[in-house]
């Protein structure tokens, strides 16, 4: 049975209930249930309860359309998004204990489907949602998606701010990423045998590695700029060549 404590308390909602906490008509929302936007509601009889989800769900519809986004937008938004809840690794699973780890020092963003929406606006489908939670840059908490990486999300909304599809800078991020597993193994390695003389423990090595994290960011970033560099000096000899 519903309590009336007032909306935050509120564990269920009959239709109008519903409707007139989220600031919309009983017919809309009917609309929306037609279109599928909203899931359908648990049935004691004839009545229709409807839970918090379904207000938070409604109240994203709403600042979707105030922004601009159209119902097959927010249709597919929404797709996509349970998709993600279907398929996604919850947190306090795998990605629990990257977003505490203390090497990478990563600031982790909240984000509901709407800033998502805004973020990434026509971007956000079922398959680049998957690629994202594959890779680790994503995570479903409830209602909300957490980036692991402030500076990686903000990176790839610059990116796509540039003419960049998603698409191509996830399937980006996987090669990075594997590349980056490699420097790592040669930094770990290197630790551990010229270092730690071999006989360290794990907890031995993460000390060492953290003491020594200065040093490697400093290689990394280097060799990369140089990198680029070379690339950028080798591009117009290139072009010539090919044409």
């Amino acid at each position: 049975m519903a309590t009336d404590d007032g909306v935050g308390a509120r564990r269920e909602f009959r239709t109008a209930e519903l409707a007139e906490a989220a600031g919309i008509s009983v017919r809309t929302l009917r609309f929306y249930r037609e279109r599928k936007l909203v899931p359908p509601p648990r049935r004691e009889g004839r009545i229709a309860w409807y839970g918090r989800h379904h207000l938070a769900r409604l109240r994203t519809i709403g600042a979707l359309l105030q922004r601009g986004h159209t119902l097959g937008g927010i249709a597919e938004l929404l797709t996509a998004f349970e998709h993600a809840q279907d398929t996604g690794e919850l947190l306090g699973g795998g990605l629990g204990g990257a977003l505490t780890g203390a090497w990478s020092e990563e600031t982790p963003v909240r984000l509901t489907p709407d800033e998502l929406a805004d973020r990434f606006e026509g971007e956000v489908t079922p398959e680049n949602l998957a690629a994202s939670l594959d890779i680790g840059y994503l995570a479903v908490d409830g209602e909300e998606l957490v980036h692991v990486s402030r500076r990686l999300l903000d990176a790839s909304t610059a990116l796509i701010h540039h003419g960049v599809p998603l698409a191509a800078i996830l399937a980006a991020g996987r090669e990075v990423r594997a590349h980056a597993d490699a420097l790592a193994d040669v930094f770990t390695e290197l630790i551990r045998t010229h270092v730690l003389a071999g006989s360290a423990t794990a907890d031995d090595l993460a000390a060492a590695l953290d003491r020594l994290r200065p040093i490697a960011r400093t290689v990394v970033e280097a060799e990369v700029a140089m990198a680029m560099d070379r690339r950028l000096c080798a591009e117009p000899r290139d072009g010539a060549q090919r044409s």
